[in-house]
């Protein structure tokens, strides 16, 4: 089985490429930059370049994409371009050589502005069933490059699927006010209670999805670290997250202390993997207990495969306050 990796020259598309050449898997990488694990470069926007990559490809794992951290630096046309067009021309070209499964990899950003409960409300407890209402054209052309896979399977039975993947990237925050508030580490071991996920499962729900696409028609997949957070905890995780963080892991607070961390004192949404987990037989291994258990030995909180890929620039010029814009 040939796969077809698109965004290789990235975070999530090395990540792909890397486990599946471990594994000796049979794997074209391509991106619109060279790269070490890029086989073949050029745009998804151009229709004859997808063409000539899809040729003898049985499965494509779509990670190629402007992201939030271009919003600012790139105009809507250009999201259109490349998140939209780009995504139809993969979908046409897989679906006209009977593509075994199409791999579409989204964000949990599409969910937007329901993401941000008002004052008093409890947080947002993210499923699959949440109605997006995307905030700028980031999660617009994601939201819109989902449809496109979805009116794909449906109407030239193409296999997709969907993954929504919270945040695995190792770049600082881009809200100034969180990294002032918190050394990185413990921002990103924060996060993993509710929102963050190592690269290392992202790769996995990767290939298991791509292994139960053939048999699933079309789906969506939220693919965030398991939460040991319950629906019962919305409200109180508002206004005394730490509180409740000591009820199921209790033994944070030394390891926090010894470093000299702070827990958020709210969460304002969790991001739920139980379908992830149940369908495609996804098994995270990343998790705020499992990061805790690795604080108490002074191991890394990233995974071997996070910290072997290191960073990534999202532009080609360094900004005086920040990793990158905001707009």
């Amino acid at each position: 089985m040939t796969v077809l990796v698109t965004g290789s020259s990235g975070h999530l598309g090395e990540a792909l490429v890397r486990t599946l050449q471990a594994q000796r898997r049979d794997v074209i990488g391509i991106d619109i930059r060279p790269g070490a694990f890029t086989h073949r470069v050029g745009s998804i926007i151009d229709r004859g370049f997808v063409s000539r990559c899809m040729k003898g490809i049985e499965t494509v794992l779509h990670t190629a994409a402007l992201h939030k951290p271009h919003v600012a630096t790139h105009g809507r046309q250009d999201f259109v371009d490349v998140n939209i067009t780009g995504t139809l021309n993969l979908l046409e070209e897989a679906a006209s050589e009977n593509v075994a499964a199409f791999i579409y990899t989204s964000t949990t950003s599409v969910f937007g502005d329901t993401l941000a409960p008002r004052p008093g409300e409890p947080a947002a407890w993210v499923t699959e069933d949440l109605i997006p209402v995307p905030k700028n054209i980031y999660g617009v052309t994601k939201a819109a490059a989902e449809d496109l896979c979805q009116l794909f399977a449906r109407n030239q039975s193409l296999r997709t699927i969907v993954l929504r993947t919270s945040r695995f990237f190792p770049e600082q925050d881009d809200n100034p006010n969180a990294r002032e508030a918190y050394v990185d580490a413990n921002a990103k071991a924060n996060e993993f209670l509710y929102r963050r996920v190592d690269i290392e499962d992202v790769v996995s729900a990767h290939l298991a999805a791509a292994g139960q696409a053939p048999s699933a028609g079309f789906a969506k997949y939220i693919i965030s670290a398991t939460t040991p957070f319950s629906r019962d905890d919305v409200m109180e995780l508002r206004s005394h997250a730490p509180q409740v963080v000591r009820r199921y892991v209790p033994e944070y607070e030394q390891q926090y202390a010894r470093r000299g961390w702070v827990m958020a004192p709210r969460i304002d949404r969790v991001y739920v993997n139980d379908k992830a987990r149940v369908e495609l037989g996804w098994q995270p291994r990343h998790d705020f207990r499992s990061l805790i258990a690795r604080l108490e030995t002074d191991d890394d909180i990233l995974s071997p495969l996070a910290l072997e890929i290191g960073g990534k620039r999202y532009h080609d010029r360094v900004f005086s306050d920040g990793p990158y814009p905001v707009e």
